[in-house]
């Protein structure tokens, strides 16, 4: 069996509040993300996953525990592995005003990278056509397709994404998505933390769950939470037509139920079916 890209034992993050409360955000968690494919790190908001994460990139200092990336300990030596890892967890600042091209551009210059990397990473998140245009003028998941292909500049090995389909309207997410599977299916080992288990079925072939800081369960997807297939949910809209062309968009499987209903197969979470409709001011 392949080392584990990611590992981490016993890690522990402790923190303590102005008022002295003591607060344990991530409980002496051992995670194990196997190389290739997409991982999923799933847990609800709070749960975790961005401490962890930030804690990986040298961002927050972890308060015990052991961390590796690529065998190699962090924070201890990751400068030997940081070319190796792309990662989106804040939105990056680009210049508003430059193309999106111009500013990857000017990115890869100060990290030494040859001006033809920008053309593949603008192609390999389907940005192409649309790289000339001001950065202010991309939809939210242009500017999340820009920001992962700043993280692609350097062709990483392992790409950590947390949340990327945040705040998007349904087509972004499908397109997000997509582009997310077909990144860990050339190879590189991406790690997707999300709190929608809907998502993680669509794209993941691993997954870790975590909850309040511990780690739950961590294995296949399909054996731990299926594939969807099996979860249906009813949904009940004055506009059922309209609610099940932007569900679809999403990447749910649509079918009309009796009385104007639709029945929506692997929405595990009825607030990731709210989320999606919430944004065309469909209401359930």
């Amino acid at each position: 069996m392949s080392a584990p890209v990611i590992e981490t034992v016993g890690l522990r993050k402790e923190f303590r509040t102005r008022k002295g409360r003591h607060i344990v955000a991530v409980h002496d968690l051992d995670l194990a993300v196997p190389p290739g494919g997409v991982h999923g790190f799933l847990g609800p908001n709070g749960s975790g996953k961005t401490t962890t994460i930030r804690m990986l990139l040298g961002l927050a200092r972890a308060s015990k525990g052991e961390m590796r990336l690529f065998g190699e300990p962090v924070p201890q030596r990751l400068p030997r592995v940081m070319d190796r890892v792309g990662a989106v967890v804040e939105q990056p600042k680009f210049v508003p005003t430059f193309s999106g091209r111009t500013n990857l551009t000017l990115l890869a210059r100060s990290i030494g990278v040859p001006s033809i990397s920008v053309d593949a990473a603008i192609a390999q998140v389907g940005l192409a056509g649309r790289e000339h245009e001001r950065f202010k003028g991309y939809s939210l998941g242009m500017k999340q397709r820009l920001a992962i292909a700043a993280t692609l500049l350097k062709g990483p090995d392992l790409l950590i994404l947390d949340e990327p389909t945040n705040g998007l309207d349904p087509a972004g997410i499908r397109d997000i998505r997509d582009m997310i599977r077909e990144l860990g299916e050339s190879g590189v080992t991406v790690l997707l933390s999300s709190h929608i288990l809907a998502e993680v079925q669509q794209v993941c072939h691993s997954v870790s769950i975590i909850g309040n800081g511990r780690l739950l369960a961590s294995g296949d997807v399909a054996a731990l939470v299926g594939d969807g297939a099996g979860s249906t949910t009813r949904v009940v809209v004055a506009d059922p037509g309209t609610a099940a062309d932007h569900l679809r968009q999403a990447g749910y499987m649509v079918t009309a139920g009796t009385e104007g209903a639709l029945l929506v197969d692997g929405a595990t979470a009825p607030d990731d079916i709210t989320r999606v409709l919430a944004e065309p001011g469909l209401y359930v």
